[in-house]
């Protein structure tokens, strides 16, 4: 059984934020004019970010097991370095990590248990397939992959 831990995690999220595009996820007004932590400079350039995101937010619930907002923020912020001083971590924003949790619990990927958010049967399915699919078309180009497609 192909797994996403198997598949390369650039295609696997490309593929998935396709997929969900398609199940067309509700966002909000706001997404063009924010950015997504307080140590970025500038909003993300890619028009398709939300649906990127969603599928990388999808991926690490997938990947890591019960896990809350904060992790999630805790893990998208990093370093913003203060004048000439050392640089500190910086939280994620949080209103986004929320929506995009939110609306994967609607479409029925996420639920949510006392210690966090897990994947659901159907969310594990999903990407599953896709691991599945991506490593079946990788073996075309590469024929010694073969053994990992089981």
């Amino acid at each position: 059984m192909v797994k996403a831990y198997d598949v390369p995690t650039d295609l696997l999220i490309s593929e998935l934020s396709n997929m969900l595009k398609e199940e067309e996820i509700q966002f909000p007004k706001w997404v063009n004019f924010v950015k997504t932590s307080s140590h970025k400079q500038r909003p993300p350039n890619d028009p398709n970010w939300w649906y990127i995101r969603c599928a990388s937010i999808l991926r690490k619930i997938y990947l890591y097991g019960p896990i809350s907002i904060d992790d999630l923020r805790r893990i998208y912020g990093g370093n913003r370095s203060i004048r000439y001083s050392i640089s500190h971590h910086k939280d994620a924003g949080g209103s986004i990590i929320r929506n995009i949790v939110h609306n994967l619990e609607k479409l029925g990927y996420v639920k949510k248990t006392e210690r966090g958010r897990i994947i659901s049967g159907s969310g594990m399915k999903k990407l599953d397939r896709l691991s599945a699919s991506i490593l079946n078309r990788l073996c075309t180009v590469n024929p010694l992959l073969k053994i990992y497609a089981k």
